[in-house]
């Protein structure tokens, strides 16, 4: 299982806590210093059901600095993924990924049902 976060940020803390404390075995990726590829974040995006808006940090300063709220809207899909693996801060966190399932941000509940 692949849990891709970025250290600092506490929502992805309490999402490893979490994982620490049921015992599930995963490989920590640092979302900044090894950005998701374009083709992970389209498999990723498959795989999860999933709008495509969740996969956006919409509270981070890039999001809100290159005015996405506004500009997503209009782009497509392509540009949209092209737009995510340019920067990791851009990226909704953290992710958690495996064969069958990929989790976009920390909710308890949902990563309890998902992964039980």
């Amino acid at each position: 299982m692949l849990f891709i976060c970025y250290p600092k940020c506490s929502t992805c803390k309490k999402a490893k806590q979490w994982l620490d404390e049921q015992g599930i075995e995963y490989t920590e990726r640092h979302i900044v210093k090894e950005n998701p590829t374009y083709e992970e974040l389209k498999e990723w995006y498959k795989k999860s059901g999933f709008p495509l808006k969740s996969f956006f940090n919409t509270s981070g300063l890039i999001y809100k600095e290159m005015k996405l709220k506004d500009k997503l809207p209009s782009m497509g899909e392509y540009q949209q993924i092209q737009l995510l693996a340019t920067n990791g801060m851009l990226v909704k966190r953290p992710l958690l990924v495996n064969d069958d399932v990929v989790l976009v941000g920390f909710r308890e509940a949902e990563w309890e049902e998902k992964l039980k």
